[in-house]
């Protein structure tokens, strides 16, 4: 079941900026997170909390050669929050 909908920007391996989803699901183990852009896929580990989930898909995504990320939840369960939450930004790895 999607539990939250994450917007995520930044640059890519090419230096473009994108916009993305990243679709946060929750089951009885915890939350798990889904993000897709041109080909790549990126599925994370279970973890007990959203904010470890997009954690883990940043981390990810650096290793791939993504830079100056940042995500705000757009959609919770059935509530649309876009542009009334503030954006976490995710510092560059050194």
């Amino acid at each position: 079941m999607v539990f939250e909908v994450h917007h995520l920007e930044g640059f890519d391996w090419d230096n473009r900026s994108f916009s993305r989803d990243i679709r946060i699901e929750v089951d009885e183990k915890g939350y798990s997170g889904t993000f897709s852009y041109e080909g790549l896929r990126i599925q994370t580990e279970i973890y007990p909390t959203v904010e470890e989930v997009l954690a883990d898909a940043t981390r990810r995504l650096y290793k791939k050669g993504f830079r100056d990320l940042r995500s705000r939840v757009n959609l919770r369960e059935d509530r649309y929050l876009a542009e009334r939450e503030p954006w976490v930004d995710y510092a560059n790895p050194e």
